[in-house]
C-alpha cells in the first residue's frame, strides 16, 4: 500500500519536473500520450466491468482533450486549428458515449485518432 503510495507520489513529481523544463511541443506531445494512456487504461476497465474507474478514466481523457482544445491558436492556426477544434469536439462527443454505452468501438475510434493526431505532430520538429 505505501509503495504504491510511494510511487504515484514520485511520478507525480517527475511529471511536474519534466512540465517545468519541457518545451511547448513537448507538453502537447505529453498531453497526447497521457490522453492515449487514459484511453487504454478506461478499455481495460470497461472490459473487466469497473464502471465507476472506467468513468473517471474516460472523464480524464476528456480533460485532455479539452487542454489541446483549449490550447489551440486560432489566430496563427487559421483552418488547421479550427479543424482540430471540431475534431476535438467530436472526440469529445465520442467519449461520452462510450462511456454511456460501454462501447469499446467508440473508446477504439478515439485512440485511432488521437494516435493519427499524435503520430503528426510528433513529425513536427520542434
Amino acid at each position: 500500500m505505501y509503495a504504491a503510495t510511494a510511487l504515484r507520489q514520485y511520478q507525480s513529481v517527475d511529471v511536474q519536473a519534466q512540465v517545468f523544463e519541457t518545451t511547448p511541443h513537448r507538453l502537447i506531445q505529453m498531453l497526447m500520450e497521457g490522453g492515449l494512456g487514459r484511453l487504454a487504461q478506461a478499455r481495460g476497465a470497461m472490459e473487466r466491468g469497473q464502471t465507476a474507474q472506467k468513468g473517471e478514466l474516460i472523464g480524464k481523457a476528456i480533460a485532455i482533450i479539452g487542454g489541446l482544445r483549449d490550447g489551440l491558436d486560432h489566430q496563427k492556426g487559421g483552418e488547421l486549428a479550427g479543424n482540430l477544434d471540431s475534431l476535438y469536439e467530436y472526440m469529445t462527443g465520442r467519449l461520452m458515449q462510450a462511456n454511456l454505452k460501454n462501447d469499446l468501438g467508440l473508446l477504439d475510434e478515439v485512440a485511432g485518432l488521437l494516435r493519427e493526431i499524435k503520430s503528426a505532430w510528433d513529425a513536427i520538429a520542434p
